[in-house]
């Protein structure tokens, strides 16, 4: 009985917690953003002013579904975030990942999903925060460079969408890589583990797990490029060899992932 009742407490606090973000998101867009625009000529001042704002937000919602008890969670390493410049690389198990993440950074920058530019909900956020969409091709790894050199942190999940039900996937995209090869910038992996699954890939919000999950959120050690890269002839010589040397590394850690090592 007990079991049933915080079944559906915790469906009752999803739908809660994504009605309040869609709100959200339609509120800055709608009216916070277009506030700040008004005191906030300079773009790059504003753009600032918004992830900020963004930030914040994110915060808000974490801890929000956190004290509605629809998961727990555990961070290690978050102070290597509160440095610039960083090309944070994420693997992608939930649709909640970039929250967390955004949420722990300083400076935070993301490349983004393009649908989410024309989605009502996220469509403020992302233009205002001027988050890279990721299907401008050369564009993007020139934005990317770009907020590196600016002092940016560049959250990036090279897999381009959410882990599948399967397991990490053998090959990555190239973007993350092109990035850190042509802004000659090294790589900070973040390790996202969460079990049992939630919110992944193919599977809709309202389809819970049985149990709560536990989110476990671990910064890694700067990876160098150098060492991986640093006898390639070729710039895309090099982001094939790093996109290679990520997919196992990323493959290999994320067995211990239970949610994986069960798949």
């Amino acid at each position: 009985m007990l079991r049933r009742l915080n079944y559906a407490w915790r469906l009752f606090a999803t739908a809660l917690s994504f009605s309040c973000f869609g709100l959200g998101g339609l509120l800055l867009w709608i009216v916070v953003f277009p506030v700040l625009s008004l005191f906030i000529r300079d773009p790059g001042r504003l753009s600032i002013t918004a992830r900020w704002v963004i930030r914040q937000s994110f915060r808000a919602f974490v801890g929000l579904m956190h004290r509605l008890g629809i998961f727990t969670y555990e961070t290690h390493g978050l102070e290597k975030l509160n440095r610039q410049g960083l090309l944070v690389l994420a693997n992608h198990p939930s649709l909640i990942d970039v929250v967390f993440l955004i949420s722990f950074t300083a400076r935070a920058d993301c490349v983004v999903k393009a649908g989410l530019a024309a989605n009502p909900f996220t469509r403020g956020a992302v233009l205002a925060a001027g988050f890279i969409c990721n299907d401008t091709g050369p564009a993007m790894v020139e934005g990317g460079v770009a907020s590196l050199r600016a002092g940016n942190n560049l959250i990036i999940f090279p897999e381009g969408t959410r882990t599948p039900a399967k397991g990490f996937p053998a090959t990555l995209r190239r973007g993350a890589s092109n990035v850190a090869v042509r802004g000659k910038v090294d790589v900070t992996p973040v390790l996202i583990q969460c079990n049992p699954s939630m919110l992944a890939k193919g599977v809709p919000w309202w389809r819970i797990p049985a149990r709560r999950p536990h989110f476990r959120i671990e910064v890694r050690d700067d990876m160098p490029i150098a060492s991986v890269v640093g006898n390639c002839g070729s710039e895309a010589l090099a982001a094939r060899r790093l996109t290679e040397h990520l997919a196992d590394y990323f493959t290999k850690e994320t067995r211990s992932d239970p949610r994986h090592a069960s798949a």
